[in-house]
Formats: structure tokens, C-alpha cells, sequence
């Protein structure tokens, strides 16, 4: 008996433990936005893996074809970072066990830590357009204190053109139109790489949800031509878009903006 008795207070001890240690939710709310599913699933999914392959793939065929037709200026190709080149899934569990969104410092704190990974396919896509003497731009708005850990963390995977030089950093504005434009007056840009549709033209920037969709529909021969789209269910414009871009909303009006946006029957 007083063996039983023992197993039932080790048993009981063992599950306060663990509810301690693991991450509390109300039920019935998105946890937070849903982020820790679409983490899991740019994490595990093969499916994503998949799509990163599938959209690097189209890259290279694309080169392919444009350095058949070599032009004046010598050619380029533009890449956004965050989710098109390094996989930043880490912060978004780390945000979201803690009931936490996205917030700048917490940010900083990963990226210093150069420990991103890279996307499938990406790597080799960008050794292959620097062995054919194309050059790469990464243009992100990260900020400029993140420049010395970003280039480490590309120069760990060897990433071609990794330098201060290539690497254009948000210096007054999240729109990187004129980033672009500066590039374009020296190289032939033939490819554009992003997760986010302002990473490909300033008609994406800052617009309305139905604006994004009719952008997207007039310029469709675009996708997969010059425009190549990495996938990001986590964060984007996309989501910037339902809140009207008022990042200042709390967890839980986030969550009645989604469920208010959602179909279902």
C-alpha cells in the first residue's frame, strides 16, 4: 500500500513538472496568430521543402535563359534574406512559446547570433549564378546595426558576393524601390527573389489587400519569369495588409482581425 501510495505522489509531482514546462494557451485563440503551426510547418513539412526547391529550380532555368541574351551592362540578380535565403522559423517558436509576437530587440538578439540555416535550394542557386559571373544583391531591411552579424551568417555557408558591397541594408525607408533602382544603373537585373511582394516592385508596397490581389493578377506573366516567389506563411505583407499595417495591435486584437477574415460554412 505504501508502495502505491508513493507511485501516485511521483506520478502526481511528475505532472505539475510538466505543466510547468510546457507552454499555456486559452483554448479557443490562435497561439499567437497561429505562428507556432506555420513554424512547424516551414520547419518539418517536406511540402516546404519542396516549394523551396520548386522555386529555385525555376531560378535557375531562368538564368539559364537570360545568359543566352547577354546584354550592355553586366547582369544581376536581387534577393531579399529573411525567408528567401536564411530560415528564421527559430525566433518565431522562441516568440511564440512565450505568448509573444514580433518586437525589435527580440529580433536583434537572434540575428546577432548568425545562426540561421539557409532554405533549401538557395545556396546552390547563388554559387551557380556567381559561377556564370552573374552578381548578387541582397537587399533586406534589416537594419544597419545587423550588418556585421548577416554577413557572417552568409559567409558561414559561403554564400557568393557576401560583402558590404552587395549586402543593402533599410537605411530610411521599408520600401527598397530605390535600392533597386541604385543597382539597376550599373547591372541588367534579370531575377528577383523574395517572400513578400514589395521585395519585387513598389507596386506592392504598403497596399490594401484588394490593390495586392489586382497587382498580382495584371502582372501574373511576371511570377515565375522574373519575379520568384519563396513561400512564408509566418509574417509578410500579407499579414500587414489585414491590419491595415497598425503593427502597434495587441495579441488579441490580431486575433479577431484573422477570425474576422477567415471563410467557412
Amino acid at each position: 500500500m505504501k508502495h502505491m501510495a508513493f507511485l501516485g505522489i511521483a506520478f502526481l509531482l511528475g505532472t505539475a513538472c510538466f505543466a510547468q514546462n510546457t507552454p499555456t494557451t486559452t483554448p479557443g485563440t490562435l497561439v499567437p496568430d497561429g505562428k507556432l503551426f506555420t513554424s512547424l510547418f516551414q520547419q518539418r513539412a517536406a511540402e516546404y521543402r519542396a516549394l523551396c526547391f520548386q522555386a529555385y529550380n525555376i531560378a535557375h532555368l531562368r538564368l539559364e535563359q537570360a545568359l543566352q541574351q547577354p546584354g550592355f551592362k553586366p547582369m544581376a540578380v536581387i534577393t531579399d534574406i529573411d525567408e528567401t535565403v536564411l530560415d528564421n522559423s527559430p525566433y518565431a517558436v522562441h516568440q511564440g512559446l512565450q505568448g509573444k509576437d514580433y518586437e525589435a530587440a527580440g529580433w536583434m538578439g537572434w540575428t546577432s547570433l548568425a545562426q540561421a540555416d539557409t532554405l533549401a535550394g538557395a545556396l546552390t542557386f547563388f554559387k551557380y549564378a556567381a559561377s556564370k559571373h552573374v552578381e548578387v544583391f541582397y537587399i533586406t531591411n534589416r537594419d544597419e546595426k545587423e550588418r556585421a552579424a548577416t554577413l557572417q551568417n552568409l559567409q558561414k555557408y559561403g554564400f557568393p558576393y557576401a560583402d558590404d558591397t552587395h549586402l543593402i541594408l533599410r537605411q530610411t525607408s521599408s520600401s527598397k524601390e530605390s535600392r533597386r533602382q541604385k543597382v539597376a544603373t550599373t547591372h541588367n537585373i534579370v531575377l528577383l527573389l523574395g517572400d513578400n511582394l514589395a521585395d519585387f516592385s513598389a507596386l506592392f508596397d504598403k497596399k490594401t489587400e484588394e490593390e495586392r490581389l489586382q497587382n498580382v493578377q495584371q502582372n501574373a506573366d511576371l511570377f515565375g519569369s522574373k519575379f520568384i516567389v519563396l513561400p512564408n506563411a509566418n509574417y509578410g505583407d500579407w499579414e500587414g495588409a489585414l491590419y491595415h499595417y497598425n503593427y502597434q495591435l495587441t495579441p488579441a486584437q490580431k486575433d479577431s482581425v484573422i477570425r474576422a477574415s477567415l471563410k467557412t460554412f
